[in-house]
């Protein structure tokens, strides 16, 4: 065996000691046979420490990586040798001057990741401008410009990285931007997107947040078409919102355009799992056509006007609400010195009687509590019951139909500007950046939810889409 042969990384056990016999490798072309006459063929990849001893990991043809059970009965062979570079290279480009200038913010998260092979998990791996390489369609969108703020995965976000992110948004603006782009893990881009929608006052670009439900080492990623579809709308969509864009369906069809504030991930793998809640997007893009369905939206302007507004107050909680919920967890926040707390609440907003002494507790002390509705779709309504009408008195802030990912931002910024409940109640009670709507619009709950039945007959009224 030459001495340059290196066991295969991540294996142990008798099953390292079978493919060191046999002289396997990390990117050996292996072929498993089995007793009952199954086989498998694959590329044989470095494993995740975390994997039972006797499995082994490969990549097919197809793209897939799978895992493979080999009992001591199977046959393990080598037929080929296929070296693996994931690491995807760096291509500079030059502007093209008759192009708009769009600037990509890379935090992270699967659109901006590859598979560590040793540990199965997904990591914020690679360097935003590693895209055009990856997606070189990207060069004839638009004159891309990507810049690393971190390589963090969405969990890790929280108030202070959003602060950073509007910072950085605010000095592209500043130098000439004509849109922004922010890679994000999808996991907790609702919460950022929303947070800067209410730093920005008088936003005069696009600023659109993009990620991906799928790493890129997946034949199914979505990554790419996000991304020029986000490049897209940068580029040349007659906005001035903070938004986000994700597939619109399964396939590759088409992206929507959701307003930040408004938005939520709803499925924890889908690929369209984005979806605008109590309303409908903003608009989709396809094949580099931007088509809006609301006129609400606002609209490209000076960017002499434009204000970045990012005080808040990072002592505020988010509860949930369930059923026996006692006060103890929330007279527990206010013993920690929390300033404000969210609370999701059942049907119309509603908590049990138990919570009563610590909402009590809450309005003596003069901390802001503010209700959302677990049914996310609807409005917090606490005139209609006994209970709300208790709540009420106790000085509870109906959020109206606010996502909690919106009121969550929302409060540590109404904070941030005021300790006054009643200022803060007047804040959040107001409409800001979207968050809150009037009403629900026609058919507003089943829009764009999965292809409802009369899903095309609602947007043949209003000629924007096309079945």
């Amino acid at each position: 065996m030459s001495e340059e042969y290196q066991p295969p990384d991540g294996y142990r056990g008798p099953l390292l000691e079978r493919l060191v016999k046999e002289g396997l490798r990390t990117w050996s072309v292996v072929r498993v046979t089995k007793k009952d006459g199954s086989h498998y063929e694959g590329v044989l990849l470095p494993r995740s420490v975390h994997t039972s001893d006797d499995y082994i990991s490969i990549k097919v043809d197809t793209g897939y990586n799978i895992g493979i059970r080999v009992p001591d009965d199977a046959e393990i062979i080598e037929i080929g040798y296929r070296a693996g570079d994931y690491k995807i290279p760096e291509k500079v480009v030059e502007k093209n001057p008759d192009l708009p200038n769009v600037t990509l913010l890379g935090t992270g998260g699967t659109v901006a990741s590859r598979l560590d092979y040793r540990t199965g998990a997904v990591l914020p791996a690679f360097e935003p401008s590693e895209l055009f390489s990856a997606v070189p369609e990207l060069i004839d969108i638009c004159n891309l410009t990507p810049k690393t703020l971190y390589k963090i995965l969405s969990e890790n976000f929280c108030a202070e990285y959003w602060i950073k992110t509007a910072e950085a948004v605010a000095k592209e603006i500043n130098d000439g931007a004509d849109g922004v782009i922010i890679g994000h893990g999808t996991d907790t881009m609702s919460y950022t997107g929303s947070a800067l929608s209410f730093f920005f006052r008088n936003l005069p670009i696009p600023v659109v947040i993009v990620g991906s439900q799928r790493s890129s080492d997946r034949p199914s990623s979505d990554g790419p078409i996000n991304m020029m579809n986000a490049s897209t709308l940068a580029a040349y969509g007659d906005l001035a919102e903070v938004v986000v864009v994700m597939h619109g369906t399964t396939s590759d069809n088409y992206d929507l355009i959701h307003r930040a504030t408004r938005v939520r991930k709803m499925h924890s793998a889908r690929r369209d799992t984005f979806r605008t809640v109590g309303d409908t997007p903003l608009g989709k893009i396809k094949d580099r056509e931007i088509t809006f369905f609301k006129d609400d939206r606002k609209r490209r302007g000076p960017k002499e006007d434009f204000v970045l507004d990012t005080k808040i107050d990072e002592r505020v909680t988010m509860l949930y609400f369930y059923p026996g919920m006692e006060s103890d967890a929330m007279e527990a926040v206010i013993d920690k010195g929390y300033h404000g707390i969210v609370i999701i609440g059942t049907g119309l907003g509603h908590v049990g009687k138990p919570m009563y002494e610590a909402l009590d507790r809450a309005h003596e002390e003069e901390i802001p509590v503010v209700i959302v509705v677990q049914p996310l779709f609807g409005f917090t309504h606490l005139r209609v019951y006994e209970t709300g009408r208790d709540m009420l008195a106790r000085g509870v802030i109906e959020g109206k139909n606010m996502l909690p990912e919106a009121a969550l931002p929302k409060l540590m910024w109404a904070l941030g500007h005021t300790r006054d409940v009643e200022e803060v109640r007047k804040i959040m009670q107001t409409n800001i950046a979207g968050e809150i709507t009037t009403r629900e619009m026609y058919s507003g709950f089943p829009i764009l939810q999965g292809g409802v039945e009369n899903f095309y007959d609602v947007f043949k009224k209003i000629d924007r889409v096309e079945k």
